[in-house]
């Protein structure tokens, strides 16, 4: 960073939960002096913690807007609920601040452009939390696109399964939640848990295509153990207006571990990403490798801020529009179907319960391989796909 500028003052709304994640980014860079950590903002205590410290002059708020009264950061990181981003995001660009917002950045398109118009008046600029698209991993399976090695790509896939516990649900008002307050929340398996798998199938997309890939059609099929609101599993299935389709197809109550795969089927090879550990397999090697590097989101922000056109945002508001319009779609979509009996293994008690759908994980990499809902496949639970046209 160019000494002659001085390091950009940064507040964090939300600084309890997933916000130990950003102070910990930000930690080392307040040592170093590449950024000022001026504010943090929760409605609970926040507390002092090794890996995540609240340096000597550090104000700590209960309320964002006193926060933007007080300190005018530069820039703000808001890791709040997803449905509280808006207005909070909103308040923070009338501040003057541009911004670090969490995933899912906003729940509607409708959410999209009113955030996209309050930058462009205030000339203020928002970074997604997206961390993932900043892998070199990511950027070396889209030049191995590029250089053809897959030929003409047929698909596009996404498989992971994880398990959560009771107490995932019992983690705030509105885990598990279609709605809270009037307002959407959506804090189901792909709007949230794995987003970043969605949203690395729509980046692949976007290289095929050199142009965000807008949806113009999706299938889903949505199913919970427990008695929520969204799902916790899923599978999707876009289509787009060119390029091959997106299959997604998801889990939080399996008894097996797939940490997140993408999955590139072309002509001549298949290329797999696993994108939580930046380990790739691409055609010709005999085993997949870990390529190091991720570049953050927040390093990223501070030396766009310094200069534009050499350092451009990794993942502006403008690159997860395509996402937020699937969740927009997905808004509209029945409440998932409820799995129980003996399809469900029920393991532990108390809040470290979980429950696990038997041959899930089968179901998933079936989907993801031959680009089949479950309900397509003949599964017996399955039941038909939603479907939506988004023209």
């Amino acid at each position: 960073m160019n000494g002659s500028v001085p390091p950009a003052t940064v507040a964090v709304i939300g600084a309890n939960g997933h916000g130990h994640w950003h102070r910990r980014v930000i930690a080392p860079l307040h040592a170093d002096g590449r950024l000022r950590l001026v504010a943090l903002v929760d409605v609970a205590p926040v507390l002092d913690e090794r890996e995540a410290p609240v340096p000597p002059g550090v104000d700590v708020f209960t309320d964002h807007r006193a926060m933007l009264a007080a300190t005018r950061p530069e820039v703000v990181v808001i890791c709040t609920p997803p449905h509280t981003h808006l207005p909070i995001a909103r308040d923070a660009v009338a501040a003057g601040a541009d911004l670090l917002l969490e995933k899912p950045p906003v729940l509607s398109l409708a959410e999209h452009h009113e955030l996209t118009d309050a930058l462009a008046a205030a000339g203020r600029v928002a970074q997604v939390g997206f961390q993932a698209l900043g892998s070199t991993a990511l950027t070396a399976l889209t030049d191995a696109l590029a250089a053809g090695h897959l030929g003409t790509v047929t698909g596009i896939a996404t498989v992971a399964a994880w398990q959560r516990p009771d107490s995932y649900y019992a983690r705030s008002a509105w885990a598990g939640r279609r709605t809270l307050d009037g307002r959407p929340v959506l804090d189901g398996a792909l709007a949230n848990p794995f987003a970043h798998a969605v949203m690395q199938c729509l980046a692949v997309a976007e290289a095929l295509g050199g142009a965000p890939p807008w949806p113009v059609a999706i299938e889903v099929e949505r199913y919970r153990v427990r008695p929520i609101e969204v799902e916790d599993t899923a599978m999707l299935r876009v289509r787009f207006r060119a390029g091959p389709p997106v299959l997604a197809a998801v889990t939080m109550a399996s008894a097996q571990f797939v940490p997140g795969e993408v999955t590139l089927t072309g002509t001549t090879g298949q290329a797999v990403l696993e994108y939580p550990t930046d380990r790739l397999l691409l055609p010709g090697d005999a085993a997949p490798r870990h390529v190091p590097g991720r570049q953050g989101l927040l390093e990223n922000l501070l030396a766009h801020r310094i200069d534009p056109a050499g350092a451009p945002l990794i993942a502006p508001l403008a690159r997860t529009a395509p996402f937020t319009a699937l969740l927009d779609a997905l808004r509209a979509a029945p409440e998932p179907r409820l799995l129980g009996g003996e399809l469900v293994d029920v393991v532990g008690d108390g809040d470290q319960r979980v429950l696990r759908i038997r041959g899930v994980v089968e179901v998933l990499r079936r989907a993801a391989e031959q680009g089949a809902l479950p309900s397509e496949q003949g599964v017996p639970w399955a039941e038909p796909a939603y479907r939506a046209d988004l023209t």
